[in-house]
């Protein structure tokens, strides 16, 4: 008859100035009582090891006890052996991944992140550092508590921190090949492009105060797009190679894309601009899909129309759902990162919406908010640190910048 007694286990803790050979020599010493390893973790941290070892305990355990010690003196390097039964606790139920970004990332910050996890009745089972340039982003693994009740609670301590933080279930959906649905305009590149348009036009002041107003939801979009689109009557077509040649992407846009590239990921980008721009960015980067209005031309100007139905808020939401299927994922498997009102439907449709640099509205409604500069922060939302990133790019003879340490 099997016995319902948990096993005698052994937790060794051995702690010191990290050097090869450190893991080897403790994994030899168990290795020759013959003991069974149950878990095992270990982080460094400026050249100090920490390494924590859970095994069986053989029936005389004071001498491996003792046997460690000796390895340990033999390391220079300080150990603890305790005694104790059964394994580790099983994690309660409601797992989450909770990234911290801060540029800086203060201890009081983190410390309101703690309490706000602790006050809803979760623990911190694991922390890992996905970043340290350009911004400091860390990775909690929280169990206890549903993701919804962490997102909410945490979002509010986000804002008085003036940090960003990002809540997503613990599940295999975070691992597998997934599709990135972006805005274009101030999300993939900096600034919008029907501004840089108008500036030509000498309408500029003009068309960027009826921009604003649409991207925080107080006019229709498209009767807003028509009424800007108009302004442009008469202009050049050859200013459209003029905007797309001085169009700027946002930091770190190159960096989201190949990485994800890497690892089969596809990209969609869905505009509320114009394909002249969309369609040459999509080729430039290797995007998968694009959508976007077409402007109107007749005998090389502009006419002051546009062609074809309008990509509108609920355009933009249906986009995503065509090119999931298109691209053999659930929408579950989407993400969709934006900034406007005209966003919303996208980002609610996705299985994470990013509010990026976003206006409040859009923030309040998206699933997270990255408020960094940098478009490659949400490669730590992911799980994808910026040490696999930097070797990653080494290895195809690409240099990102690094710290100074």
């Amino acid at each position: 008859m099997a016995s319902d007694a948990k096993p005698e286990t052994l937790l060794i803790t051995l702690t010191g100035k990290d050097r090869p050979g450190v893991t080897s020599a403790l994994l030899a010493t168990l290795a020759r009582a013959g003991v069974e390893v149950l878990d095992v973790e270990q982080i460094l941290l400026r050249r100090r090891l920490i390494l924590g070892l859970l095994v069986t305990a053989p029936r005389d355990w004071r001498k491996l006890r003792d046997a460690i010690h000796a390895t340990a003196d033999a390391l220079g390097m300080s150990v603890e052996v305790d005694r104790g039964t059964g394994d580790n606790r099983p994690r309660p139920e409601g797992r989450s991944h909770v990234t911290v970004i801060g540029a800086p990332l203060k201890a009081a910050a983190m410390a309101a992140v703690a309490g706000r996890i602790a006050d809803s009745g979760a623990n911190i089972d694991k922390i890992e550092r996905m970043a340290r340039y350009p911004v400091t982003a860390i990775d909690l693994h929280v169990s206890g508590a549903s993701p919804e009740a962490l997102r909410a609670v945490l979002s509010v301590e986000a804002a008085a921190q003036g940090i960003d933080i990002a809540v997503q279930p613990a599940n295999l959906l975070r691992r597998g090949m997934r599709l990135i649905v972006m805005d274009v305009d101030s999300t993939l590149i900096q600034g919008e492009v029907i501004e840089m348009i108008a500036a030509h036009a000498g309408c500029e002041h003009e068309v960027a105060g009826i921009t604003e107003a649409a991207m925080r939801g107080e006019l229709d979009f498209e009767e807003s797009l028509r009424a800007r689109v108009r302004l442009l009557e008469g202009v050049p077509a050859t200013v459209l190679d003029e905007v797309y040649d001085a169009v700027e992407l946002a930091p770190g846009a190159r960096t989201l894309v190949r990485t994800l590239a890497r690892l089969g990921y596809r990209f969609a980008i869905v505009s509320g601009g114009f394909t002249h721009v969309t369609d040459r960015l999509a080729a430039d980067l290797g995007i998968h899909f694009a959508r976007a209005n077409e402007l109107e031309i007749v005998d090389g100007v502009l006419t002051g129309g546009i062609v074809g139905d309008v990509v509108d808020r609920a355009g933009k939401a249906r986009a995503l759902r065509e090119f999931a299927e298109q691209a053999g994922v659930s929408v579950a498997a989407t993400i969709a990162i934006g900034d406007g009102a005209n966003d919303l439907d996208m980002l609610s449709a996705a299985g994470l919406g990013i509010a990026y640099n976003a206006k409040p509205m859009v923030r309040d409604a998206a699933d997270t908010a990255v408020n960094v500069p940098y478009l490659d922060a949400i490669l730590y939302l992911l799980g994808i640190s910026r040490e696999e990133i930097e070797a990653a790019d080494a290895e195809a003879g690409i240099v990102t910048p690094r710290p100074p340490v």
